[in-house]
């Protein structure tokens, strides 16, 4: 399974691709990383940011065929025009992995962190070591990308269990029944 991270984020958004094969204990691969920039855009035009990580997550949707894509969840700021920011370069990012018949999971930081680091305040510095020592990198990513490959692997690892219940005939949770859910339109 090829696993597309995605840390969403105006002036940068990370990614990371990354190989999950086999069973619980198999190893992941590191396939690529990096971070989309939009500091070339001008910074009072949003839909022309917005555009470029559109189109930059399109981009690695198209060269690195990824089976899944994890994008983080928006937290809510202290500046409420930052999350509204935030969360419309998170829309793009979604949009643009839907847009290809991408499935897309998501977790929040706290769950990445945790899933990682081992608890939900770990600092970047914490995620980055553990990204690299999970990897075997020979050096810590950049910030936004380890925190791209982090939702990764907290997803490799969540998914395995899932998919050992789904192949007995367990609970599967659909991406479109956790929001009827959390919107208070469920069953």
């Amino acid at each position: 399974m090829r696993i597309l991270g995605i840390d969403p984020g105006l002036r940068s958004t990370g990614f990371g691709v990354l190989d999950a094969t086999g069973g619980a204990s198999a190893p992941l691969a590191y396939v690529a990383s990096g971070v989309i920039q939009t500091q070339g855009a001008d910074q009072g035009n949003l839909p022309a940011r917005l555009k470029i990580i559109f189109d930059g997550i399109a981009e690695l949707a198209e060269h690195y065929r990824p089976d899944i894509a994890v994008v983080e969840i928006v937290f809510i700021n202290v500046n409420p025009q930052a999350s509204l920011l935030l969360g419309q370069a998170r829309g793009a990012c979604v949009t643009a992995l839907v847009a290809r018949g991408l499935p897309v999971a998501e977790y929040t930081a706290l769950q990445m962190k945790k899933a990682v680091a081992g608890h939900g305040k770990a600092a970047k510095a914490q995620v980055q070591e553990m990204v690299k020592r999970l990897l075997q990198l020979p050096a810590a990513p950049r910030a936004d990308a380890a925190d791209a490959l982090a939702l990764a692997i907290t997803h490799a690892h969540a998914s395995r269990p899932l998919a050992l219940l789904g192949a007995s005939g367990g609970v599967r949770r659909t991406t479109a029944s956790m929001y009827r859910h959390h919107r208070g339109g469920g069953k």
